[in-house]
């Protein structure tokens, strides 16, 4: 049985604690024998009181200790654990190996999905980058992971940095775009409900074909005509900064292929 502790409490900290006692409950391949919170009430929801500490010198011993704090976060936290030569790892897309406290064995597990509060997600979809010093705690590491993920995947450092970034670029700012695309329709009196029949089929799409196959719409077209228009419609200045932009960027990666 390999058993873990997590530390912290955010959103990426509650998920993981909310899978590994799934996952205990099924099997006697892990057990999740303490988390670290400094506000303890804000667990006690998801685990018995008595699996919570918030004092370090508390902490039991793991074979697999978990921060999962802001990236800011993670150094200060490492340097207080109380112990020495056990595998210390976090959850940062883009915090590199590196900053973990020497005194500790060190890696990374990054599970790439955005997490929210109170929303369930299947962690068996949701893919898994690891990262270890050495062979022995890689594979410990890669147990733990394949038991709640069909996908996993070994990703170095600065891999994991340019995936952050792609991920930003197709999660985040994909996001921001549904936002200005909803701000549109509200300031026309149009519900927003309309476009989701298209955005989950352009989701659809570059499951099965590359993104630039998948591409549509008048940037790829060159349809200057639809472009003027568009633009001499948008009267917010953001908005038509934009759609400048991204139709440029659209038109010069077309060129490239």
């Amino acid at each position: 049985m390999i058993k873990i502790s997590i530390i912290g409490s955010g959103n990426v900290a509650q998920h993981l604690i909310t899978t590994f006692l799934h996952l205990e409950e099924l099997s006697n391949d892990v057990a999740l024998t303490q988390v670290f919170s400094r506000k303890k009430e804000s667990l006690t929801p998801l685990l018995s009181f008595e699996k919570i500490t918030d004092d370090f010198n508390k902490l039991q011993e793991a074979d697999l200790y978990i921060i999962a704090v802001s990236d800011d976060a993670i150094q200060s936290v490492s340097a207080q654990l109380p112990f020495k030569n056990r595998l210390v790892v976090h959850t940062s897309g883009s915090v590199p190996l590196t900053v973990l406290d020497s005194n500790n064995r060190k890696g990374v597990f990054y599970p790439l999905q955005t997490f929210t509060k109170g929303k369930a997600v299947n962690f068996r979809e949701i893919p898994i980058c690891l990262e270890a010093e050495n062979a022995y705690d890689y594979q410990l590491l890669d147990k733990v992971a394949k038991l709640i993920s069909d996908k996993v995947y070994a990703i170095n450092s600065e891999q994991r940095k340019a995936l952050h970034v792609a991920a930003v670029f197709v999660n985040n700012f994909t996001n921001h775009l549904y936002a200005i695309g909803n701000e549109i329709c509200i300031e026309n009196q149009i519900p927003f409900d309309i476009l989701k029949p298209l955005m989950q089929e352009t989701v659809d799409k570059v499951m099965t074909l590359l993104p630039d196959e998948a591409q549509t719409g008048p940037a790829v077209r060159n349809d200057e005509k639809t472009i003027a228009a568009h633009e001499a419609f948008l009267k917010d200045e953001n908005q038509l900064k934009l759609y400048k932009t991204l139709t440029q960027s659209i038109q010069q990666n077309g060129k490239k292929l």
